[in-house]
């Protein structure tokens, strides 16, 4: 029987019993129905995940008990960061939920000469928000306990100011024309990597120019263009099968 699996941004103990956010109990109460004596698991993305059961669910808000840490993880030994320039609509939205649950460890928005959506700095905030709470749920459903951080939206130029001279041992970007194709720059050795995807106009020339000075190759993923939305599914994809985790136990 599936367990649901909750994220609480707070301090885990147990034997505790904790009084859940509104917008988690509305998920439990209402959307769910669970009912006192559900078990639950919770985790906060400090490491492991608790066994918890639900005690009450009066006035809109549930209450849990909660159970033993049990310092299980499911993440990719091949940490990756997606450089993904913004896509319009809920493309967006299904490039972090489905990168989350493919494994990256952080997700740096971008806006390119390229992107169509161009937002106003709140808007920024409450989209970044917004893509930070997709990532917490898909990691709710892939069984993740760390979820991957959403950095605020960035230039190219600022993101790769942000990464600096971190030691990763590859820096990759999709480019459709490039020469050289993905698996022949990633290899089993691979433990870290930065990848660099463009909006739905792709990468400017000055951008590909921009990346290639602070460390990125480029490369292809082979014949077909893809759209903005598969291709760092793919390429992530392809890294973790290359390199990281997917396939095994």
């Amino acid at each position: 029987m599936r367990t649901t699996r909750v994220f609480i941004d707070h301090a885990l103990e147990h034997g505790q019993e904790l009084a859940l956010p509104a917008a988690q109990s509305a998920h439990l109460l209402r959307a769910l129905r669970l009912r006192p004596g559900a078990t639950l698991t919770l985790f906060n993305g400090h490491g492991g995940e608790y066994a918890a059961e639900l005690l009450a669910g009066g006035q809109a808000r549930a209450t849990v008990r909660i159970g033993a840490h049990e310092a299980v993880e499911r993440e990719s030994p091949l940490r990756l960061t997606l450089l993904q320039g913004i896509a319009r609509g809920e493309r967006m939205d299904l490039i972090v939920q489905k990168a989350t649950e493919l494994g990256v460890a952080a997700i740096m928005p971008l806006s390119c000469e390229f992107t169509v959506v161009r937002l106003a700095e709140p808007a920024r905030a409450r989209r970044r928000e917004r893509w930070q709470a997709v990532a917490i749920s898909a990691c709710e459903q892939c069984g993740r306990n760390r979820p991957p951080r959403v950095h605020d939206i960035l230039e190219l130029e600022a993101a790769c100011t942000t990464l600096g001279a971190a030691a990763e041992d590859l820096r990759l970007m999709l480019v459709p024309e490039a020469g050289e194709a993905l698996a022949g720059l990633a290899s089993p050795k691979l433990r870290s990597a930065s990848l660099l995807v463009g909006p739905e106009g792709g990468l400017s020339e000055r951008e590909q120019e921009l990346a290639r000075h602070a460390g990125f190759k480029a490369c292809t993923l082979g014949p077909r263009i893809l759209r903005t939305e598969t291709a760092p599914l793919a390429a992530l994809a392809a890294l973790q099968a290359l390199a990281g985790d997917l396939g095994t136990r």
